[in-house]
């Protein structure tokens, strides 16, 4: 509607509106986050938990309208139609840009539970939203590399065992439980360092996937593995305001979760080599389809805006 507008006046409008919609919901979030934490009765929580659930999909549908106001974007979008609202899922997607999140919102907005992702831990101090997450429940990690955990090894699983407290709240409630399994944004520079096999994708990390099946395996319901691709190249937030991205490109494969899948990661040679050989095809399948997806000219829209 407003993309007739030059492309820094559109970017300012729509991180306005960003902005007034998030300050308008999170006091809400604090006030039931606060009455949450302080009254330690079960059923209350649980309720609470529903509460602040619907606070952040009013939020999703104020950020999706804004897209809609403020940009003319094409949706290719396929594998969405046989989701269920009340079921558990594990969400498993590439990760170029963090327009990625708002892609995967807006997808699955009212088709699956709310998203709920990894979060560095330093991001619990970006102004509001860290706070948000926090209220919601969203698990904060602290990765530490090989070589300082050899220094510090009473750190060891320490990120683990944030995981672990976290799947354990999200029990009581249906949630998609969110991994962008490369643990973090693809770029040609972290290709090339971490001479990656794939062409448009870093390695894939298992660890992560693994624990949330060792502690939930058996409670969720599918995996959806999801390739996110934007014809002309990813682009940066404030390029998606400005307009920049004018097609976004989504495919979704549904996977059973077989036992299989389901072990002890740090444990189990075998199983751990048997669930990384499992992403490891997934990521070879994704790297093929985001391949072909790119080198697509003409895309058909499916009517989503």
């Amino acid at each position: 509607m407003l993309q007739f507008l030059p492309g820094p006046i559109r970017a300012t409008l729509s991180l306005t509106l960003y902005a007034l919609n998030t300050f308008f919901w999170t006091p809400m979030l604090f006030i039931i986050a606060f009455l949450k934490l302080i009254i330690p009765v079960q059923r209350w929580r649980k309720m609470c938990n529903v509460l602040l659930t619907g606070i952040a999909n009013n939020w999703i549908a104020v950020n999706n309208f804004n897209h809609w106001l403020t940009n003319k974007i094409r949706w290719d979008v396929s594998g969405i139609d046989d989701l269920k609202r009340h079921e558990w899922y594990m969400v498993l997607s590439n990760h170029q840009s963090w327009v990625d999140i708002l892609v995967l919102q807006k997808i699955f907005y009212r088709k699956i539970p709310f998203l709920k992702f990894f979060i560095k831990k330093e991001l619990i101090w970006v102004p509001l939203l860290g706070l948000a997450w926090w209220a919601l429940d969203f698990p904060f990690m602290k990765r530490y590399s090989a070589a300082f955990v050899k220094k510090h090894p009473h750190l060891k699983g320490k990120d683990m065992e944030t995981t672990r407290k976290a799947c354990e709240k999200f029990k009581t409630i249906p949630v998609s439980i969110m991994n962008f399994a490369e643990g973090t944004r693809f770029t040609a520079e972290k290709h090339r360092k971490q001479e990656s096999p794939h062409k448009n994708l870093l390695r894939p990390r298992a660890g992560g996937t693994a624990f949330v099946f060792q502690v939930m395996g058996e409670q969720i319901y599918r995996i959806l593995d999801v390739t996110i691709a934007y014809p002309g190249g990813a682009k940066s937030f404030w390029q998606f305001l400005r307009g920049k991205v004018s097609e976004v490109t989504v495919r979704v494969k549904s996977y059973p979760v077989h036992k299989d899948l389901l072990g002890d990661y740090f444990n189990d040679q075998q199983y751990r080599e048997r669930i990384q050989a499992w992403l490891n095809a997934r990521w070879e399948e994704k790297d093929g389809q985001l391949e072909r997806l790119l080198s697509a000219r003409a895309l058909p829209s499916t009517g989503m805006s």
